[in-house]
């Protein structure tokens, strides 16, 4: 029987889980008595601040996902310091920058930010002037998490120069709470910046408590926006239906086994628009008819015995697919039958497909050498990327072998100290225009360490180093399917969580992190020889008993490439960003934050950008009685000022000011 406790005893024993402090070391403070709780989370702000680990990581839950209404995945998570859109509040030509890698205007993927789904390998390599990262609703997931710089990569891949975004799947025990039977939730959302609107329908079954089932269809639809001066947004008008199944089975002696499936799928079919989904070129390139197809799936088996702390094994087998398929649409090019047009009709022709297969067999060991207890993580992976032949975007098969190993080592006096290693053979075979076979492989690895104090403060730091393999893309130039990018990357930072800091049962954690990131042998970026960015990273939250909670982070950063032995800015830098969000929760029936993001005036590239400042506004309203008990309201403001601008890197101004109001319920 579980010993009850003072409020006093819970709030402590939250401050011990975000501080890392040992319960058993401060039992005096809990008169003398030695109690046994779970793990409890004191969370009374949007987001929590992982103050005790040494990697940069953010995790977007379900609360702040319904909270925020996001149109697409990159509106959804530019929120978290040192991530940037390039544009963002359309599935086309947008896409996701960490630390200055990932999307980028020009090839809309330069493979530094690796994106899995339910572990599916998602996205494609570089495709001239369409945007290829990640085309999803944001309503298919209950949690996202994004890993910045290297540390915590090396289980997920190479090349992690920016960082990893690991999104995560709705579950039916999400609706019914383990519990057997069905539940349905419907959502309808809308905005009245381009009339948007979306439909979420969620059906959940668990014929028994071992069994899990779950039906989700999303259908999202908006015409093209307006800018703050009441511009017309060009290709910013979409549709995109999506579905996601899934399903979970427990079976053997203490349910040790388990079988897990997971597949989503989302349509894009595009008319007349612009090739160039990024807008950055006007209209040489014409227009096309593009229909985009994005599917991924995932089988899981896992095995997890009672009693076997060593055992904790997950075999996984994972498939993902994207299709473009385009065709140009007569007349709308002004180059069309001029010297140029031989050269561009291919090009705006051609089909693009992406297939990726993935096999990985890891496991999780729980043990103890004298006084230290480790969280050892081992495992080896197989994937195969196939890419079809198209006009400027060679074909051919990216084959992988890699094994990796991540062992968390807690020392038990406050030091943790946790080393990953990863090796990865590459194989590539050209097919079409080029049928050469390049071998490639690769060690790369690195060591984070924290330092916890019995007080709430933590010291941190770590450096890694890893290459980024060469891709499928560049086997039109030999030189570089034998050259990896490669990069090192340094952090080093303090943090800070405790309980009762300033009153009764108020809550504050903050952490600071400096990284420097230095990249070498350039292959992605053209006539680039080097990068070297350092930055600074903030995040804060503070909430009270009474209900009022603050979160705050920014990011500042500062990088220069060296291009024929000439030194400058580099253009894909981001700007320095600051994000303030106060609110107030009254009860659980409604919670009311304001949130105001500067963006400070960038004159370090080719392409300058202004300041903005944005203020947004969001209320949730739960009722709690009455004929609409168990319905959720969320109402929101993006923009409320109508601010005109265009953030920096993106290619086309931000949307004005946009009224978004959602419904949703559980039956």
């Amino acid at each position: 029987m579980r010993t009850s406790y003072s409020i006093k005893a819970a709030l402590f024993c939250s401050a011990a889980v975000l501080s890392g402090t040992s319960l058993l070391a401060q039992d005096d403070l809990l008169g003398g008595d030695v109690i046994l709780l779970d793990e409890i989370e004191l969370k009374r702000s949007k987001r929590d601040i992982k103050t005790d680990t040494a990697t940069s990581e953010t995790t977007i839950e379900q609360e702040e996902i319904d909270d925020r209404q996001a149109t697409t995945i990159g509106e959804l998570v530019d929120s978290v310091p040192g991530v940037t859109l390039i544009n963002g509040a359309s599935p086309q030509g947008s896409g996701i920058n960490i630390r200055g890698f990932g999307a980028n205007g020009t090839y809309g993927n330069d493979q530094k930010v690796l994106i899995q789904v339910d572990g599916a390998s998602v996205g494609s390599e570089e495709l001239y002037r369409i945007s290829t990262q990640l085309f999803t609703d944001p309503a298919l997931y209950k949690e996202v998490t994004v890993l910045r710089g290297l540390g915590g990569s090396f289980e997920y891949g190479s090349g992690a120069i920016g960082g990893v975004l690991l999104l995560e799947t709705k579950d039916a025990s999400d609706f019914t709470d383990g519990e057997v039977g069905f539940r349905f939730r419907q959502t309808f959302a809308g905005n009245s910046n381009g009339d948007g609107f979306s439909s979420s329908s969620i059906l959940a079954w668990q014929p028994t408590e071992n069994v899990e089932l779950l039906a989700n269809y999303t259908y999202s639809t908006q015409n093209d926006q307006t800018d703050g001066a009441g511009n017309t947004i060009g290709n910013s008008a979409f549709e995109l239906p999506s579905i996601a199944l899934k399903a979970k089975v427990r079976f053997g002696q203490d349910n040790a086994h388990r079988f897990e499936f997971s597949y989503n799928d989302s349509t894009s079919q595009e008319r007349d628009v612009p090739y160039d989904s990024f807008g950055t070129t006007s209209d040489a390139f014409g227009n096309v008819d593009r229909d985009i197809y994005t599917q991924s799936a995932a089988l899981t088996y896992g095995f997890n015995p009672a009693g076997n702390d060593l055992i904790d094994l997950t075999v996984q087998l994972s498939y993902a697919n994207q299709e473009i398929d385009q065709t140009y649409v007569p007349g709308s090019s002004p180059l069309e039958g001029t010297s140029s047009w031989p050269f561009l009709e291919p090009l705006v022709n051609a089909d693009h497909r992406y297939e990726t297969t993935k096999l990985q067999i890891k496991n999780n060991a729980l043990f103890t050498t004298g006084q230290a207890s480790h969280d050892l993580r081992y495992g080896v992976e197989w994937s195969q990327r196939d890419r079809l032949d198209a006009s400027s975007a060679p074909g051919g098969t990216d084959e992988r072998l890699a094994v990796f190993v991540v062992d968390e080592i807690d020392f038990g006096n406050g030091l943790t100290v946790t080393p990953g290693v990863r090796f990865e053979d590459q194989t590539i075979t050209g097919r079409g225009t080029t049928t050469d076979v390049y071998d490639n492989d690769a060690l790369m690895g690195g060591v984070s360490a924290m330092y916890r104090f019995d007080s709430g403060f933590a010291i941190f730091g770590s450096a890694g180093y890893t290459e980024n393999m060469p891709i499928i893309d560049d086997l039109g130039t030999p030189a570089f399917m034998t050259q990896s990018e490669k990069a090192r990357n340094y952090e080093i930072g303090a943090s800070y969580a405790s309980t009762s800091v300033f009153s009764d049962l108020d809550t504050l954690a903050v952490k600071a992190t400096v990284y420097q990131t230095d990249v070498w042998d350039v292959t992605s970026y053209s006539g680039i020889d080097t990068i070297d960015l350092s930055g600074l990273e903030l995040e804060a939250l503070y909430s009270m008993d009474n209900g009022f909670y603050t979160d705050f982070n920014a990011n500042f950063q500062r990088a220069t490439q060296v291009s024929a032995g000439v030194k400058g800015d580099w253009d894909n830098a981001p700007s320095d960003q600051l994000r303030l969000t106060v609110g107030k929760r009254f009860g659980q029936t409604v919670d009311l934050s304001w949130e105001m993001v500067a963006n400070l005036e960038m004159t370090r590239a080719t392409t300058p950008s202004d300041e903005s400042f944005v203020n947004n506004m969001r209320v949730t309203y739960r009722p709690q009685t009455g004929a609409f008990e168990g319905v959720d309201v969320r109402f929101g403001i993006e923009n409320v000022f109508d601010a005109d601008y265009t953030p920096h890197l993106a290619t086309r101004p931000a949307p004005g000011r946009t009224f978004k109001l959602s419904l949703a319920k559980t039956f």
